[in-house]
């Protein structure tokens, strides 16, 4: 797995410019396989860091195949988990998340300079773990018969990314701590059923992911509130008006909150989310 040619077949060895190099990738198993192989150098001491230098994409990021098709969320079918095709659909879609994830931690390794090394040695920790569910899930899917790419997916989860790739604030806020916590809440609800249906194997991946996921969310959780301090900003206050300036989706319960407390969420963030942050679709 941490072969040279799947760490760097460019020969790169700054972490920065190699996440660049994988969130344009373009082959799925390959942008896995060589972000797991890229931490695994980067704990081996094998990699350098340029934190001030200035990176540019020299193509369209992320990398992705050309299929799965992307629509709009609105056109996702919905399919029964009494069949193998309904949860293969079910994988598929938790698959693409995953996908999404990776590019989501590598673009914040190389997208944002000048921030302390703690916190590139940490998102490229959730970069590693999400190929790792990416990999798994996968798999798991080709055992019903599926490959990743089979059914159609949306991209709102990168649609938010590139919204806030100019500021990482609101990066920060936007997307760990708002559309990944997303899954805290909806992890569960989808493990049960997948287990009520009969699918064991995916439900054991469900607890992995659940696991990791709440660290992920205080990686973001952690920085978001560094980036305030940094700002003398109130982090309730700068969240329910980032919520409005980038129209971020309205966040709909039940809530997990043993998992969001896991992650890092304080209790007056909990008491204003269960009483209904300001959204796009109301006034502040």
């Amino acid at each position: 797995m941490n072969s040279p040619h799947l760490t760097s077949p460019t020969g790169i060895t700054e972490l920065r410019a190699l996440a660049l190099q994988w969130v344009s990738e373009t082959d799925p198993s390959r942008k896995a396989q060589g972000t797991i192989a890229m931490a695994t150098s980067w704990q081996a001491g094998e990699l350098s860091l340029d934190t001030a230098q200035p990176l540019v994409a020299q193509q369209s990021i992320p990398g992705r195949p050309s299929k799965p098709e992307l629509i709009s969320p609105k056109f996702v079918k919905h399919r029964s988990m009494l069949t193998v095709e309904g949860r293969a659909a079910m994988i598929h879609a938790l698959t693409h998340i995953e996908f999404n994830a990776i590019n989501l931690a590598l673009d914040a390794i190389w997208r944002f300079a000048d921030m302390p090394r703690a916190y590139y040695a940490d998102w490229l920790k959730v970069a590693g773990e999400e190929a790792l569910h990416f990999s798994l899930l996968a798999a798991h899917l080709q055992t019903l018969g599926f490959q990743y790419g089979d059914f159609p997916a949306h991209d709102s989860m990168w649609e938010m990314a590139d919204k806030t790739s100019g500021d990482i604030l609101a990066r920060m806020a936007l997307v760990p701590r708002t559309l990944e916590a997303r899954g805290l809440d909806a992890t569960p609800r989808t493990r049960a059923k997948l287990a009520q249906a009969g699918d064991h194997p995916a439900a054991a991946i469900l607890d992995i992911i659940l696991r990791d996921e709440i660290g992920h969310v205080a990686i973001g959780n952690h920085w978001y509130k560094v980036l305030c301090d940094e700002r003398n900003l109130d982090p309730v206050a700068t969240y329910a008006t980032l919520t409005v300036q980038y129209k971020a989706p309205v966040l709909k319960g039940p809530f997990n909150l043993p998992a969001r407390r896991a992650a890092g969420f304080s209790e007056i963030e909990l008491t204003a989310l269960t009483d209904g942050v300001p959204s796009a679709s109301e006034p502040k």
